[in-house]
């Protein structure tokens, strides 16, 4: 007897529907699973077949073949553990019910038949709601995250519970959640600008950075405050919207980052990855591509603390998706591409020692062990962070003050204000958000200078050598300092600042 029931898949961070058919002939017992099955899911005949006996059903004494369908795409994971046994009882005549087109079902199943969570479920969950009128049957730990697609969904704890549902269609209330309750709960007070002292100055350059989302690298001594200053970037950037939360939701999911009591990314991501993680670990990889750290930062911040202590080869592969907010993994079998629009923070001292040119302290290094050190981040990344900051070491007079300084929230509101200028001026552009995704054409457009300005920018360029990239993100930075100031024309002085942010050009020449 044959059945046929449907479940889903995840390719990249979207997911296709499967068609899961179950096929009882009476020959030598044996099961056979096909259609490009990964271990995972031909392993899972050993799962389903004590399942099923656990759970009081029967396993037949026969052949049983499984076809996952479209079968030329390559089916991985352990979420097909529940549509395969609800295949086989059905083929059996162990379910009543024939006709299960209106519903999707995902999960793996336990020894015992309870059923555990699964990665990657609000990816299907918003494939199965293209699919209209289909409603979505997910382990009860996976609840949350599928009913973010807004679709009926409904939970079960076991593959009994689930066979039940499906002959009688009435045992399970659908389940619901409280976006609003889920973005106020994952509003992150842990870390504020006003518990650092002194470093104005940074505290500024980080503002203007998450106004216009620009790339920033942090310069100093050890004990300046830079990665105090970095962690605490997340909580000046605007509140995401519900779109951002729900693509990088997705990521985190297919990830399998997602833990069993949090449902949707309702932060803005910092990542800060060890500087011994590979190519692989930062930009994706593996033999089926999953997403690196530069696509679970995405709409958030990768953090590289002693960013010359990264591989240089590591570094450099950053290049691409820094420019086109998005990474493509080519591999034999397939290729995908995901996206990765974050803000790189990185942060480093001048010398290995960490004291050249610091008053006070005695530094080791030679002027060759300076410009190695320096070397292992090459120009060309150099040109694509916008602002480049020195970081000083704290005086003790900031250090002893007792008041309270200015606290993220008071910067945030400028952000936002700031972003919501960039927002209403590329309402047009669908490719633009904000300031630092502007390409050469729109800088033309709305980074218009006077002649002063331009005379500012011809001596910087003539002093500083720096590069026509360079040259573009310096008009970018300049935008964002005037939307800051809530003023429509690019002036003198907001060129003048944008140019201060090139510490790193000045300090080569």
């Amino acid at each position: 007897m044959l059945a046929r029931v449907f479940s889903a898949a995840v390719l990249g961070i979207d997911a296709y529907i499967v068609e899961v058919e179950a096929d009882i002939t009476p020959q030598i017992p044996r099961f056979n699973t096909v259609g490009l099955p990964d271990g995972a899911v031909r392993e899972s005949k050993e799962r389903v077949q004590s399942a099923i006996r656990n759970s009081g059903f029967i396993f037949p004494s026969k052949k049983v073949t499984i076809n996952l369908a479209p079968a030329n795409v390559k089916k991985e994971g352990s979420a097909f553990d529940l549509p395969i046994a609800v295949g086989i009882l059905a083929a059996t005549g162990q379910i009543l019910r024939e006709d299960f087109t209106e519903i999707v079902m995902l999960g793996e199943l336990s020894l015992d038949g309870t059923l555990k969570p699964i990665p990657g479920v609000l990816s299907m969950a918003l494939r199965v709601r293209q699919e209209s009128g289909r409603a979505l049957l997910v382990p009860r730990d996976n609840a949350d995250e599928a009913a973010l697609a807004d679709l009926t969904v409904y939970p079960v704890r076991s593959l009994e519970e689930a066979v039940d549902f499906l002959e009688k269609g009435n045992s399970i209330q659908p389940h619901a959640v409280d976006l609003s309750a889920i973005f106020r709960e994952g509003e992150d007070c842990s870390v504020d600008y006003a518990e650092v002292r002194g470093q104005e100055h940074a505290k500024r350059a980080l503002e203007v950075a998450a106004a216009g989302g620009h790339n920033i690298i942090l310069l100093g001594p050890p004990g300046s405050g830079k990665t105090m200053l970095a962690r605490r970037l997340p909580t000046i950037l605007p509140p995401l919207t519900l779109e951002e939360a729900l693509e990088t939701t997705k990521i985190h999911s297919v990830a399998g980052l997602l833990g069993h009591t949090t449902a949707l990314v309702a932060t803005r991501p910092f990542r800060a990855p060890h500087h011994t993680i590979s190519d692989a670990g930062l930009i994706g990889g593996g033999r089926i591509p999953r997403p690196g750290e530069v696509s679970i930062a995405h709409h958030g911040v990768l953090f590289l603390d002693e960013m010359p202590e990264f591989r240089k080869d590591v570094l450099e592969v950053m290049r691409q998706p820094i420019e086109d907010g998005k990474v493509t993994i080519s591999r034999a079998s397939m290729s995908l591409t995901y996206p990765a629009q974050f803000m790189l923070a990185g942060a480093m001292n001048p010398c290995p020692c960490g004291y050249y040119g610091e008053p006070g302290h005695d530094c080791r290094c030679t002027p060759r062990h300076v410009q190695r050190y320096r070397a292992r981040i090459s120009g060309p990344l150099l040109d694509r962070i916008d602002i480049h900051l020195e970081v000083p070491a704290v005086d003790f007079k900031d250090l002893s003050l007792d008041e309270r300084a200015e606290s993220s929230a008071a910067i945030r509101e400028r952000v936002i204000a700031a972003r919501g200028r960039q927002l209403a001026r590329f309402e047009n552009e669908a490719h633009i958000y904000a300031n630092a995704h502007m390409d050469t054409r729109d800088i033309r457009r709305y980074c218009k200078i006077a002649e002063s300005s331009k005379n500012l920018l011809r001596i910087a360029i003539l002093r500083l050598g720096l590069s026509a990239r360079a040259y573009d993100r310096i008009l970018k930075v300049a935008r964002t300092i005037a939307d800051l100031e809530n003023t429509a024309d690019i002036a003198d002085i907001h060129v003048s600042e944008a140019i201060q942010y090139r510490t790193l050009d000045r300090r080569a020449t």
